[in-house]
């Protein structure tokens, strides 16, 4: 899996159907940005699989405490914790075989990117995006992201 573009990386990673969102939250109005993802995969026909240790469900769906716990596995996992966080997640990814990642990277300050998780996917052939947010790129995309998207693009601040 050598795709090098940002936009062959996202079309690869978008193309998947099983899709693993890492840091859905019960807490709505302080982090809502896995749930607001979480939904969107859902809406754009993807299965996917909420992941948080500290819940059994999620939305009426079942919440695995991992990305081991899935059955049948995932072909991607979009990640949306704390930097130092991402790295387990990342290591089990390798551990069971998840060729995507996606750390999610909010246009303020919040970011799941961590560079030794960044670094681990390279050492480990994990296709990684690191940074941006899956919002803004597919089909459905809102006005809001889609202008956040050009922004960054113009500005230079999209991942490499």
């Amino acid at each position: 899996m050598a795709t090098t573009t940002l936009n062959a990386r996202v079309q690869d990673f978008l193309a998947q159907k099983r899709i693993a969102v890492a840091g859905v939250s019960r807490d709505k109005s302080h982090h809502p940005v896995g749930n607001l993802i979480y939904e969107r995969l859902k809406k754009t026909g993807h299965d996917v699989f909420p992941v948080n240790p500290n819940m059994t469900t999620f939305e009426e769906a079942t919440c695995y405490p991992d990305l081991r716990s899935i059955p049948g596995g995932v072909d991607g996992v979009v990640i949306i914790t704390r930097p130092e966080v991402t790295k387990e997640i990342v290591e089990e990814c390798g551990a069971v075989g998840i060729p995507r990642v996606w750390m999610h990277q909010s246009v303020g300050a919040g970011t799941s990117v961590s560079k030794d998780a960044v670094a681990y996917c390279k050492e480990h052939h994990i296709d990684v995006i690191a940074g941006a947010c899956p919002m803004m790129f597919g089909s459905g995309v809102d006005f809001p992201h889609a202008c956040m998207r050009g922004i960054l693009r113009l500005l230079r601040k999209l991942p490499d």
